[in-house]
């Protein structure tokens, strides 16, 4: 990571988010300590595709889940 002065962050800002945007973080430094990192932004996540095609090729086969829970919920007391 490049450190760099605040009164050189001043004079080079634009460089450094040059530098910045290509992937490098750049840390800036007041007498010493560290007081602001400049790092690149995370990635865009990629969107899913709809979820509509994939639920119309689902097909349900047998009884109802709520069906099966009850009947045997009921089978299981006695």
């Amino acid at each position: 990571m490049k450190t760099v002065s605040v009164a050189e962050a001043r004079r080079r800002f634009k460089a450094l988010l040059d530098e910045v945007s290509s992937g490098h973080p750049v840390s800036v430094v007041r007498r010493g300590q560290e007081v602001a990192r400049l790092l690149p932004p995370k990635p865009r996540r990629v969107r899913l595709p709809a979820l509509t095609t994939f639920r119309a090729s689902i097909r349900m086969t047998g009884e109802p889940l709520s069906q099966t829970v009850i009947r045997e919920r009921r089978r299981s007391r006695y």
